[in-house]
């Protein structure tokens, strides 16, 4: 394991978001505040509290997790797809570097910038609405989890896309989406049937209930479910970028 490369990846990917602070973090920051003014102050005063939780508390891991699956397959995405777009992809490709030392070095990266935006998120809720995390370890653990899996398919999405165009298709029309339908705003269990069916088909959902557990302990879906698919699109997301290497697809083009 050649650590020197993974840590030269990482701190590149790092900077590379640092100099970007601006776009990165104050647009999540200022979106978040927005969601808060609109649906915790003005609607959630009038809302009844789910599973126990007041509302404004309540959408705060459905709004991290709006924020973290988009913030970090972009992220993820631009940083292979610029070098591809420049032609600096065969100074990497050639040197003495194995696909776990640039995996850990992106993945490392992608979770480091997903717990700063987390935790900016997380003080930027607390101005508006007051909430406790039950399992604080096990959200930091997760989230992680969740970053690390959508960096690794947000890097299969920056080696796929021919076009800066291609890069915002998935974020911005599929990811999005899904998690407004995937009880961001609300409870699926409240939805009448065959909604509440419908919206399980929704993986999102799994990522928004599991991470709404490790805050207040109660979640639509079993905790283990939520880990277990997420664990597996990890696996997966793993296999395609060894493919990837291993044949060179897009890469060598």
């Amino acid at each position: 394991m050649n650590w020197r490369s993974t840590w030269s990846i990482y701190t590149r990917e790092l900077w590379r978001f640092l100099r970007t602070a601006f776009q990165s973090l104050l647009a999540p920051v200022l979106t978040t505040s927005l969601y808060f003014v609109v649906f915790g102050t003005v609607i959630g005063a009038r809302m009844e509290p789910v599973d126990g939780v007041g509302y404004g508390a309540f959408i705060i891991p459905g709004l991290l997790m709006l924020t973290l699956l988009g913030e970090t397959t972009s992220n993820s995405s631009f940083g292979i797809y610029m070098p591809r777009f420049t032609g600096t992809i065969y100074e990497l490709l050639s040197a003495p570097v194995g696909v776990a030392e640039t995996l850990i070095g992106f993945v490392g990266a992608a979770a480091t910038k997903s717990l700063i935006l987390a935790a900016i998120i997380l003080v930027t809720a607390r101005l508006f609405v007051d909430y406790t995390i039950a399992y604080p370890v096990l959200a930091v653990l997760y989230i992680m989890l969740v970053a690390a899996s959508f960096s690794l398919f947000g890097f299969i999405l920056g080696v796929w896309a021919d076009s800066f165009e291609k890069l915002g298709i998935i974020p911005v029309l599929i990811l999005t989406p899904l998690t407004f339908l995937g009880g961001t705003f609300y409870s699926i269990n409240d939805l009448p049937e065959p909604w509440n069916t419908i919206a399980l088909l929704n993986p999102i959902a799994f990522l928004v209930s599991g991470l709404r557990w490790t805050f207040y302990g109660t979640s639509d879906v079993d905790i283990r479910i939520s880990l277990g698919l997420t664990l597996g699109f990890l696996a997966l997301c793993v296999a395609i970028i060894a493919y990837i290497f291993k044949t060179g697809w897009r890469l060598r083009e």
